[in-house]
């Protein structure tokens, strides 16, 4: 596993680097990245033999508690950093708290300010849902041949600003196939189909969390089954303890502290003694 300094000056290991992904198409690997926001799922993910996640930079402190190895790439929000020294402040706090890279989905001109310090910067092109009122509604981007081409423009001024790598959501498979052998980029496949260098699925959406998932993922489990239980065993428990009071059941003998018959015996007599009698 690689040794590095990570951007906080720390000794660490990763399970993959800049480096590696960048070779990854030559020796023909494909790396898998998930979605963490605690260290549980961190944790979970390390566990589980995936390489990489992505989580909100205010998390990458609690991330970094549940896997120390991970590539761990920071979003930067668009209400959490506004002005440009605000994003490359908000950048080094995520790198210099344990992130490996940030991914942004601004302008050229934000990939070109952290790219010329060094950073790794991972853009988002295809569809960026935050930006959909632009083509209309949540849909793929790329399905016509204008709209192809264009898409492959901007994976070219990306990597013209300086961004190593892109997260690719839902871009038609073939075109992203296309694509993806005409940029030098990491391409990172969210929906977009197998040809990519990473492919990329949100663990709310791995492991079953909500009724809706995307068209493009898969559930592999069904963790809201077990929520709607928790759920239920909680009002179960709490209706249990509300009703328990109601019938003087609880506190008994056994969650209450005791006093011996002679030392009880003296603390009233005190009480009268002093006037404090009933």
């Amino acid at each position: 596993m690689p040794r590095i300094y990570d951007w906080g000056a720390r000794e660490a290991e990763r399970t993959v680097t800049v480096a590696d992904l960048r070779a990854a198409r030559a020796a023909g690997k494909r790396y898998a990245q998930v979605t963490a926001d605690t260290a549980d799922e961190a944790a979970a993910a390390e566990e589980s033999d995936v390489e990489m996640l992505v989580t909100r930079a205010c998390n990458v402190e609690a991330v970094r508690k549940g896997s120390k190895r991970l590539f761990v790439t920071a979003a930067l929000g668009f209400a959490d950093a506004v002005t440009q020294d605000d994003i490359l402040r908000a950048a080094f706090k995520a790198l210099t708290d344990g992130a490996d890279a940030v991914i942004t989905a601004r302008g050229m001109a934000t990939v070109s300010m952290l790219a010329a310090e060094d950073i790794p910067v991972m853009g988002h092109l295809g569809l960026v849902p935050r930006k959909s009122t632009w083509v209309g509604k949540l849909r793929a981007f790329g399905k016509i041949s204008n709209e192809a081409l264009e898409l492959f423009h901007r994976f070219r001024r990306l990597e013209e600003a300086g961004a190593f790598a892109v997260e690719c959501e839902v871009i038609p498979a073939r075109v992203m196939a296309e694509i993806r052998h005409r940029t030098g980029m990491v391409t990172v496949s969210l929906g977009s189909g197998p040809d990519a260098d990473v492919v990329f699925l949100f663990t709310a959406d791995i492991c079953g969390e909500e009724d809706r998932r995307p068209r493009h993922a898969r559930t592999y489990g069904n963790l809201q089954a077990l929520q709607e239980r928790v759920k239920q065993e909680r009002v179960k428990a709490l209706s249990a303890f509300r009703a328990d009071i109601n019938a003087n059941g609880f506190p008994g003998p056994q969650e209450t502290s005791q006093i011996s018959d002679d030392e009880y015996a003296a603390f009233i007599s005190t009480l009268k003694d002093e006037g404090f009698d009933r």
